[in-house]
């Protein structure tokens, strides 16, 4: 028995020491502020003024690439902008960049996410009225095992390896791989709207299943897997992957059946087909070159099916692109915005009292929570050009809706007025005048000028009062 104990002891220090020395690795690849996000073992702060796009872009990537070794989740915030004082320290895209990062690495943003394990690979974008800063909240992947090796059960740890997991943890083949089917059909409607985003999730759950088969065949003949191998073999089943290939493969004839594809789609889907009728077309004068009249009937029928449907993508009306999933809160603060425009447009050319500069000073807050929205609302597989295309629509259909609302709205009348309440224009001759009702106008008379020496210049001086 004491030399089992032994034994174990000796085990945990090992592991101790594989895992700690794997920290010191991963730290010496990473340096300046990168190291110091990496070193962190509670919730801190890092101020990102005077960074440029890419030493950001490099700082996210090198930092959280790979997950912390930590038992418990920690809070990474970002300073990435501040009010009018200390605006002009930070770049305008630091957030983006942060952000963008961060979605390349598989992250999610999720506006609930708080600093519990179940968060990790998560971050949420906030503003901090009170001290008028703009934030970007990380929540790093974590490995569940301390730095020192201990795990957060207080065990030794042996089921839990830093990278024991077959995917990286919160990454979009995670997600496809392991979800259920219920869970996948929700986040591909929701994350995958178009016909090409599903093209594109097609092609990783095929890279996936691709996989899977070769595991399967490696088993077969008798070859051991290596832990990884095994790992991945155990956690995804490849019956699921199948099924899941082939509902998005429906959804995607779905799109094209019902014509709710976009532009750029079609062109896509008619580059597709052209390209096929070509390579029928050579397959026939082979056939009928070789002398196989069954062959050459089968792809003249392959044709005509080919060209049917080049008939009917030719036909199909292309549909706007998807809406921004956070075009409800994007609306509320464009209405918001309308009053502090009209502010703005008025003030021109005065002085502006405390409260109107104070509430132009929200202007600019919330065109920045603006263009975070719009970011939040990217999606899986997006380009950054369909993106753009997606957040134009959306800017240009606010900009239809301001000018009809402007357009509706019809200005003041004149007798409603405070001042003029009770008043009645009366015309003149030339002029307008306006009279109380009831009220006999009284006529002041001027005094004749009096005749005698000097009345040039007294008509002068009377000339001048009246002016």
């Amino acid at each position: 028995f004491s030399q089992t104990r032994s034994y174990l002891t000796s085990s945990q220090q090992i592991k101790k020491y594989t895992v700690r020395l794997q920290h010191q690795t991963m730290a010496t690849h990473v340096s300046g502020l990168a190291a110091s996000i990496r070193a962190a073992t509670e919730s801190t702060t890092f101020d990102l003024a005077n960074q440029t796009p890419s030493t950001i872009a490099s700082t996210v990537q090198s930092a959280f690439s790979t997950p912390f070794p930590l038992s418990e989740m920690i809070r990474i915030t970002f300073i990435t902008g501040a009010g009018k004082l200390g605006r002009q320290k930070y770049d305008e895209n630091a957030a983006k960049t942060v952000t963008s990062e961060l979605r390349q690495l598989g992250f999610e943003d999720d506006r609930a996410a708080s600093c519990v394990n179940e968060c990790g690979g998560t971050f949420k974008l906030q503003h901090d009225t009170g001290k008028n800063l703009k934030t970007v909240v990380v929540f790093p992947n974590i490995t569940g095992v301390a730095a020192n090796g201990d795990d957060d059960g207080g065990g030794d740890g042996a089921d839990a390896d830093v990278e024991s997991s077959a995917f990286v943890k919160g990454s979009i083949e995670e997600k496809l791989a392991l979800s259920s089917p219920t869970v996948f059909e929700k986040m591909i409607n929701s994350q995958c709207p178009s016909w090409i985003q599903k093209k594109e999730c097609v092609t990783v759950l095929s890279s996936i299943v691709q996989q899977i088969q070769s595991l399967d065949e490696m088993l077969l003949k008798g070859q051991p897997l290596s832990d990884e191998d095994q790992t991945l073999y155990d956690a995804v089943s490849l019956d699921s992957l199948l099924e899941k290939e082939s509902l998005l493969k429906k959804k995607m004839q779905e799109h094209v059946s019902t014509g709710h594809i976009t532009a750029s789609e079609k062109d896509t889907l008619l580059q597709q087909v052209s390209t096929r009728l070509s390579k029928i077309n050579l397959e026939v004068d082979a056939a009928e070159k070789e002398m196989k009249p069954k062959k050459v009937q089968k792809l003249k029928t392959t044709l005509k099916t080919v060209a049917e449907r080049q008939a009917m993508l030719e036909n199909i009306e292309p549909r706007p692109p998807a809406r921004l999933k956070k075009e409800l809160d994007i609306e509320k603060l464009r209405k918001e915005l309308r009053p502090l425009l009209k502010l703005e447009e008025s003030a021109k050319g005065r002085l502006l009292t405390m409260k109107e500069t104070k509430d132009l000073a929200r202007k600019e807050e919330i065109l920045e929570e603006i263009e975070e929205l719009e970011e939040a609302s990217r999606t899986w597989f997006e380009t950054d050009e369909e993106f753009a295309t997606r957040v134009e629509a959306c800017r240009a259909m606010f900009a239809a809706k301001e000018a009809k609302y402007n357009k509706n709205k019809k200005p003041a009348s004149a007798s409603s007025s405070g001042r003029n309440a009770g008043f009645l224009p009366s015309k003149g001759k030339g002029t307008t005048t306006w009279a109380t009702p009831g009220v006999k106008k009284s006529v002041v008379k001027k005094p004749k000028a009096k005749a005698g020496g000097g009345g040039v210049f007294a008509q002068m001086m009377m000339d001048s009062d009246s002016d």
